[in-house]
């Protein structure tokens, strides 16, 4: 329950809420073995394993319930705005455009709600005029 609340904040604790009066189990097992066992392993910081969880879930698709919790702990764990919107850009790539744009209509939603609008953006790689 620590991990799951240091990464996702309220989110996590509503997601275990609103499966008590249905699958308590699946409840549990979302706290026991996703963050108990997976997220709490020592390979990769939190910030790393948010930005994989965001790409696999803008690949999947149909996931914007979790891509929104995804996206809050995303910055609880330190990452910016800019970098969320990079990785959800570079989604585009490999999940294509209908995807990216919902992850990335769901990320502009938590950052509105969280008084992080509008994002930056990150410097293209284009040379600078001479």
């Amino acid at each position: 329950m620590e991990m799951l609340t240091r990464v996702d904040g309220e989110g996590g604790q509503r997601v275990v809420d609103a499966l008590a009066d249905v699958s308590p189990e699946l409840a549990h097992q979302v706290v026991a073995w996703g963050f108990g066992e997976v997220y709490s392993r020592p390979g990769l910081p939190p910030r790393d394993r948010q930005l994989v969880t965001l790409g696999m879930l803008t690949a999947l698709g149909g996931c914007e319930p979790q891509l929104e919790v995804h996206v809050n702990a995303a910055l609880n764990v330190g990452l910016s705005p800019e970098e969320i919107v990079e990785a959800l850009l570079h989604s585009a790539v490999y999940c294509g455009f209908p995807k990216a744009l919902n992850a990335t209509f769901v990320a502009k939603k938590v950052f509105g709600e969280r008084g992080l609008l509008p994002v930056g953006e990150p410097a293209t790689g284009a040379p600078a005029a001479a």
